[in-house]
């Protein structure tokens, strides 16, 4: 059995960390580059780092911060924010990421999650989808930060990005993000048990339980988590022990 990863996310606006509740409310979390430092000493799984306002900026990602956090990162790491083009793909690849997510652009032109993982391999090619519950039994999909809403359905979505190529979906709950108040199990359970790659849960964590949950009631294959650790609530290792405890496979 894979173990399941634990991964803290960068949220980078502006040269800095930054965390909020519902995308909103954004306050100060720190230098990237010493919290990308700080995580591998803790042992992190792997990265994710996300330029939250290029798309919506419609600019660039910051490629000079890249390769600062890619000097400091020696496990897996994820770069995504504003990512239009195999040519932009290339020059995020070629500055040490080892994946690439792509969010806004994969909505407005599907065939790059396919021509992506034609010219770098599907490993490489993270798609994110960002939720929210509309109805009962309906999540829609947003994009630009949150900001725009789509007419997607967030399992009809994560069923499409899967097929056209994509090694991994990045799942974030938009009710649930930065609420520390557990991940959106049922959401993340429907769309884990829909597709044939794995699922990153994100939006919620906040004990060390949640990250229980997620693993064994939503059967996500990583859990993602910012709040909880870039403020020192938990460690990872805290998380890591606590879950080795109750027979969940963690690399420790």
């Amino acid at each position: 059995m894979l173990a399941k990863r634990i991964i803290p996310c960068l949220d980078v606006k502006d040269g800095r960390v930054v965390k909020g509740i519902q995308f909103q409310n954004l306050r100060d979390a720190g230098d990237p580059v010493e919290l990308a430092r700080y995580y591998v000493e803790e042992r992190a799984d792997e990265l994710v780092f996300l330029d939250i306002t290029a798309s919506k900026e419609k600019r660039p990602i910051v490629y000079d911060v890249v390769e600062r956090i890619a000097q400091e990162v020696f496990i897996p790491f994820t770069i995504g924010g504003g990512l239009t083009s195999l040519d932009e793909i290339r020059q995020i690849l070629s500055r040490g990421a080892d994946k690439i997510s792509i969010n806004s652009a994969a909505v407005e032109n599907p065939d790059l999650i396919s021509r992506a993982a034609d010219s770098f391999g599907s490993q490489c090619v993270v798609v994110a989808i960002d939720v929210k519950k509309v109805s009962r039994d309906r999540w829609q999909v947003f994009t630009h930060g949150g900001s725009r809403q789509t007419d997607l359905d967030g399992l009809e979505w994560a069923e499409r990005v899967s097929l056209l190529g994509a090694g991994e979906i990045l799942l974030t709950s938009m009710d649930s993000d930065g609420r520390t108040n557990g991940f959106d199990l049922e959401i993340t359970q429907q769309i884990a048990s829909s597709v044939s790659i794995p699922v990153i849960a994100s939006g919620g964590g906040g004990e060390p339980a949640h990250f229980e949950d997620v693993f064994k009631k939503a059967k996500a294959d990583a859990a993602l988590a910012a709040s909880i650790f870039h403020f020192k609530k938990y460690r990872v290792k805290e998380i890591k022990e606590f879950l080795l405890n109750r027979n969940i496979n963690v690399r420790i």
